[in-house]
Formats: structure tokens, sequence, C-alpha cells
């Protein structure tokens, strides 16, 4: 493996910072054998002490905010204020693993106490827990420098399961990349964890080498369909396949009905458009279809608020280049029709123009296969339906999304079923909000149905991350004294458990 990665600021499209190496194959294979030999202590440590230890590296972000800001805005253009807060929601998803780690929950443990009395044989003493995989790659995203690259949820989440981490950088953000991480794991080192418990390596080649070498025993990815999945195929075709988490695009459908439309139609096309243009259209959650009923009168609107728009470059020159292939693209299916252009800003970046499209839900439904192409960037499509099975026929060509959003009155008689249509097809279903933003909070669901994710049983945000990286393990008539400490009876580690069949708080310890 040879080459470098070298930054490059969005707004000019001039080189920023220094080249960073690509890792070689000897690189990955260090890294991914240091994090082998690092798992087993890693897995061993108290939950509580791995907080403290998520909770240093958590101080460790704050400390650096000054100095990360501006190097993050060097080489992504997403501004400064936004990178501001995305480095406060980093350091909040530490905090929030680390109370759980303490909460103890993720640890699921169930306990069935021997029963010679028992229906329809006597019971055996039966001891369940999540125990951790292993290393875990973790494929980081452009579009979040902080949230979802080096430091990110999926690190953290593989992290606080027990699991070490080996990052694959985003070439985008190199220097952020190789700052961050340094900070990582010298915040890491300094806490108590182990050598080799987290790295970083550089480069095509050995993101590929990482998902397919031996040590590895998991993978999450957030990117690009065509990305996410040649990676998927790897990680399917090793003699070992190993789990992989992908999260890959996702056009997140919203429905307006006829009586939203007539209640606050101004409002919704102006907040349409300004959630599908924030981040420039890059972010996961854009809402890319706009389902209006035929006759909403709202086109002017919708044109006003494209023209009024103010839309940063895209990231780097081959998500440009994606964009206006894909949107040239769309401009050419049969039915669809250009709505509103906006004007690019000058420069010599990655600028491009938000481009707004319409076409009927009959026609949607004759050319999904066309239509139906996520556009990452400032792009939507306006799907016109005449009548109710016209709309439900249109979604239903819809791919599996993240999200799947519903602006209606209470009173509307096919409000439940949409609902209940959405949430068949989407991870997170919302009523009259955006789907740009995602809470990090115990309960957030960020995944879907193929090919939103890999894995719709899981979410990358939110406390539950956490399971990808586990596997139940049960021991059977196991001597007190030689099991793990969260299956003794004394419960040293304080969890909450479930015994023979009733939930036990944290501090209900004997059994």
């Amino acid at each position: 493996m040879t080459g470098a990665d070298q930054g490059i600021n969005p707004l000019t499209g001039q080189s920023v910072g220094r080249p960073v190496p690509h890792t070689d194959a000897a690189g990955v294979t260090a890294a991914t054998a240091a994090a082998r030999a690092a798992a087993p202590e890693w897995a061993a440590l108290a939950p509580t002490r791995r907080a403290e230890i998520l909770d240093a590296v958590a101080a460790a972000l704050e400390a650096a905010r000054a100095e990360l800001v501006p190097l993050a805005d060097a080489e992504t253009a997403l501004g400064e204020a936004r990178l501001a807060g995305e480095v406060t929601r980093t350091r909040v998803q530490w905090a929030m693993f680390a109370d759980a780690l303490r909460e103890g929950s993720h640890l699921d443990v169930v306990i069935d106490r021997a029963d010679p009395a028992a229906l329809p044989a006597p019971r055996p003493d039966l001891r369940r827990m999540m125990v951790p995989l292993g290393p875990v790659a973790v494929y980081a995203a452009s579009n979040f420098p902080f949230a979802f690259s080096v430091p990110g949820g999926d690190t953290v989440s593989a992290l606080a399961a027990g699991c070490p981490v080996v990052v694959k950088a985003h070439p985008g953000h190199p220097g952020l990349s190789a700052r961050v991480g340094r900070i990582v794991a010298d915040a890491l080192r300094d806490a108590g964890a182990p050598d080799g418990v987290f790295a970083v390596v550089h480069g095509f080649e050995a993101g590929r080498a990482l998902v397919t070498d031996p040590n590895i025993t998991a993978a999450a990815f957030t990117g690009s369909l065509a990305g996410g999945r040649a990676l998927f195929d790897l990680a399917a075709g090793r003699p070992d396949p190993i789990p992989f988490y992908g999260e890959l695009g996702s056009l997140n459908p919203t429905v307006v009905t006829a009586a939203a439309v007539a209640a606050r139609g101004d409002e919704l096309a102006a907040g349409f458009v300004g959630s599908m243009t924030l981040g420039a259209g890059q972010f996961c959650t854009k809402p890319g279809l706009l389902f209006l009923p035929a006759g909403h009168g709202l086109d002017d609107r919708l044109a006003d608020a494209v023209g009024t728009a103010e839309v940063g470059p895209l990231l780097d020159e081959r998500i440009a280049d994606g964009f206006r292939r894909g949107t040239d693209a769309l401009a050419k299916v049969p039915g669809v029709r250009p709505l509103a252009t906006g004007a690019a800003a000058s420069g010599d970046g990655w600028h491009v123009p938000v481009r707004l499209f319409a076409v009927s839900a009959a026609d949607l439904a004759a050319h999904a296969d066309e239509a139906l192409h996520e556009c990452f960037g400032p792009a939507g499509l306006v799907v016109e339906y005449a009548d109710d099975a016209q709309l439900l026929a249109a979604l239903s060509a819809v791919p599996g999304a993240l999200t799947a959003t519903l602006h209606a009155e209470p009173d509307d008689a096919l409000g439940p079923v949409l609902l209940d249509f959405m949430a068949a097809r989407a991870g997170r279903v919302i009523w009259g909000g955006w789907p740009t933003g995602v809470a990090v909070t115990w309960a957030m669901q960020h995944g879907g149905p193929w090919p939103a994710t890999t894995a719709p049983l899981h979410t990358s945000v939110g406390v539950t991350a956490v399971r990808r990286f586990l596997r139940p393990v049960v021991y059977q008539g196991v001597p007190d004294a030689l099991l793990p400490p969260a299956l003794r009876d004394d419960n040293p580690w304080g969890l909450p458990r479930r015994v023979n069949g009733s939930l036990l708080k944290s501090g209900e310890n004997p059994i």
C-alpha cells in the first residue's frame, strides 16, 4: 500500500495541512494483532471501570475543542458553529455510554436457578449474559467529522461493549482524523486502558484489508451504498463471515396530506426545503422525497425557498461529481420535470446549486428503478398524488429508509394507515417534524430496512448501538466461584438482573 490522503478545503479546492500516509499491510496487521491482544483485558474490566475510561476520553475531546474545530473546518468547510456543536454531541455520546455502563442493563443478565421440579423436565442452573465479540473495524464517515468519524458513535459503542477498535479514517478529513486519533489514544492510555485497544489506519487498501483481517470480529460503516455494499460483500465472503453493520443511504420520504396543506402549506414548503438543504443536503436523514396532493399550489413557495436557501460547498469533488451525475440522470426520467434550481455559489471549491424536481405518483411508480436513487446533496423530488390509493402505491415503491415523516391533521382518516405503512419501511417515524437531526438518547433508532442499512435490527445512534458488538453466552451448571462476576450470586458489579423470571434492580443482589 502506498500513497497518502491530502486534506482539501471544499470552499477553495486548495490543499490544506500535510499529507497523511496510507497504512501499509504490515501496519494494518500490527493494529489488528494489538487489538486482539488487548481484547481479553478490556473485556474483563468492570463496567464502572470502563465507564471511567470513556469519561476520560470525553474530557480530552472537550479540552481539545479549540484546536479541533478550526482543523475540521479547514478540511470540511462545515463552519465553526456547526462543528463546535458536533464536538459537544460527540462528547455527550461518550458520556452517555459511560452512564449506560454504570447502569449495567446492556449485559442483559438472566439467571434461572436449578429446579428439579420444573416442567416439562428438571431444569439445570442456567445463567446468561452478553459478552464482547472482539476487535471491531469502524469506517469513518465524511459528513460528520466528529460524531460519525474517528471518535464517533460506532467507536464509542464498540469500546463500551468491551471491544477494541481499529478505525479506518475517511480521506476527506485526514489531518483531523490523525490528530483526534492521537487524542483518543492518549486519553485511553492515560486512563489505564490496555495498549492496542484503539488505533487509526488510513487509505483505501487499508480499509479492504481491515474488513478481511482474521483478527476483526465485526465492522461498522457509515457511507455510500456502493462503498458499503463492497465492504459488506467482503465481510460476508470471508472464510469466517463477520457481522457488518452498514448505514448506506436513504431517501427518507415525507408525506403531507391535503388537510395539512390547507392548514399550513407555506410553512411546510419552507420547512421541507430547509431540512433538505441543511448541511448542503449531506445528512443521511435528509428528506429526499416530498409527497404532496395534486393541486397543492405550493410550487411558487417551494421555488422561493430554493431560491433563498444558503448552501455551502459539498465535502469533496467526488461527492460533487456524484451529485451532478445523479441530478442530471433524475432530470431525464420520464415524467420528471424541474421545479426549481438555486444559484450555485461562485468559487473554485465544490459548489452546486439546489435542485428540486417534481413527478406524478403514477410516473414515479412506473419508473421507480430510475427515479428512486439517493442524490447526496441539496436535491429533492416532489411526488404529486391524485388520491390515497395512488399515494400508497407510490410509497410502496420507495425502498427501506432511515426515516419516514408524516404531516397530517389529527383527524386525517389516512393518518393511522400511513403511520403503520411507514413503520414497516423505516426505522424512525416522525409526526409533524423533520428528520434531519438525530437525538443522542436511549430511545433513538438510527437504522432501517435495506438499503438504508445492512442490519435493520440495530441502531448506530443511542445506547442500544452497543448491542451490535455483543453476543449471548449461557453458563450451565458452572460453580459460582468460576462464573463471570456478572453471573455470581453476590452480584459484585451491582447489575440489574432477571432471576427466575423476575427483574431485580441494581443492588438487589441476593439470589
